[in-house]
Formats: C-alpha cells, structure tokens, sequence
C-alpha cells in the first residue's frame, strides 16, 4: 500500500516539479509582495492607450482559458501614461469596471480600445463613455446607475491603489504586466522566445499552485 501511495505521488510532484525546474525568482518571475491575494488570481495591468495590450489581447483570451477553475483573470487599468490626463485614465479605468458589473466586459474592452486606438478618438467626458455602452447595446439608465454607484467607485479606487503601491516599488514600470496572486510578476524579457506563449502560460500556472505547493 505503502509503494502504491509513494507512486502517485510521485506520478502528482514530477510534472510540477519539471515545470519548477525551468523558473527560477529574480529571473523569469519577481517576487514584488509577501502577501498573497486574498482569492487565486491572474491580474493583468494596462492601459487602453497602449498599442501593446491591444496587440496582446488575443494571447491573454487564450491565457484565460488556461487557468485552473478558482483562477480568476482580472484586468487593472493604469492611469501614469501620458497619452491623456490621470482624470481621463481614471474615468477609462470607471468604464473597465462598469462594464465587468454589467457582465459586459469583452465587448465594451474590445470597442474602448477600437474607439481610442483604432478610431483615434478621444474620450474626454463621462458622456463619451456612456455613448460607447449604449452604442454596444447597453441601457443609458443602467449605465447611470452603475457607473455612479458605490461599487464601481470603490472598486476603479481599489485598482488605482493596487497599481500605485507596484509603482511605489519600481514593480510596475511598463503596461502591459500581469502580477500572479498579487505576489509574483512575470519578466516577459526573461522567457523562451522560440516558444513565447507556451512558456507564458507554463509560468503563470506554476506561480499560480507555487504557495500552495510549498
């Protein structure tokens, strides 16, 4: 009973230890916080006037489909570019956050960034904002509602804090960056080039069970 037991064991370790082989910390991952997250989580930082978060969305749809189950993906909006004012970033930064508590998320990302980068327009009130909803099928009033409302605010407040203490830290330095569990940010100059994506979501999966394996 006793081999049986050690050899599933082994069968459960090895492939996770064959990952863990290939990454090492201060190389292909850094560790930016002793504390975890409080829920498993992928959070990518961006920003919609970024020409490459636009180019890496289709890599991080794929990224979602990845991760285990109790992973949630999260996207943070970062308000330090200086393709428009920290108000306007954060009024954008509203809009993301909108969109994810009217279950609308894909759809209202996919035209805010086709909006700014590939219309080249610029949004510079609330108004420009709601007109993109309703212009994606969303209802002005329930826009209104929720784009005022005590979650929304507290939680685009709650992403602008996140990404001020990385910043602090000289952590988050760029955009697009995604941090693992609140703990762990992933070096994309330090991974396999001949086969980028597979590596991406290799890492971001080891760093994801990393703690609870340990």
């Amino acid at each position: 009973m006793k081999k049986v037991f050690a050899s599933l064991l082994v069968a459960v370790l090895l492939p996770f230890a064959a990952v863990a082989a290939n990454y090492e910390e201060g190389k292909q991952y850094t560790k930016v916080s002793e504390n975890l997250s409080k829920k498993p989580e992928v959070r990518e930082y961006f920003s919609f006037y970024c020409p490459h978060c636009l180019r890496f969305e289709p890599f991080f749809a794929t990224l979602k489909k990845k991760l285990p189950e109790n992973v949630a993906f999260e996207r943070n909006h970062v308000d330090f570019l200086r393709a428009a004012s920290p108000e306007i970033q954060f009024l954008v930064t509203k809009a993301l956050v909108t969109a994810q508590q009217l279950n609308v998320e894909e759809k209202v990302v996919a035209a805010i960034f086709n909006y700014i980068q590939v219309q080249r327009a610029a949004i510079t009130e609330e108004k420009d904002v709601r007109n993109l909803f309703v212009l994606n099928g969303v209802d002005g009033e329930a826009f209104d509602k929720a784009f005022k409302s005590f979650a929304v605010n507290s939680k685009a407040k709650l992403m602008k804090k996140k990404q001020t203490e990385l910043v602090q830290k000289r952590a988050l330095t760029g955009v697009p960056t995604v941090v693992v569990n609140g703990k762990y940010r992933i070096n994309v100059d330090k991974l396999d080039r001949n086969n980028f994506e597979q590596d991406y979501i290799n890492l971001v999966n080891y760093l994801v069970a990393l703690d609870s394996a340990s």
